[in-house]
């Protein structure tokens, strides 16, 4: 079975994916060519994660335009955990 293309998973599924590819990276069992393959999968990750983040943030922004009483406040994403 194929990897999902990273723009089409969840945040979540993204996350957990990451960690495994670090678990596997850390090892240092895998052979050059498998550590890049590994890398730039991480890479592409990390860029689909960042995106769906910004368009979360945009719409809470669109959200809180509706409702000025909403206060926008800094989060980052281990505290949501």
């Amino acid at each position: 079975m194929a990897a999902k293309k990273p723009e089409n998973m969840s945040l979540e599924e993204s996350i957990q994916e990451l960690e495994q590819l670090v678990n596997v990276m850390d090892d240092g069992q895998q052979s050059i060519e498998d550590a890049l393959k590994q890398y730039e999968r991480g890479v592409a990750l990390i860029r689909a994660s960042q995106q769906k983040l910004q368009q979360a943030e945009q719409k809470i922004k669109i959200l809180q335009q509706k409702d000025d009483h909403i206060e926008m406040v800094e989060c980052k994403p281990e505290d949501l955990e």
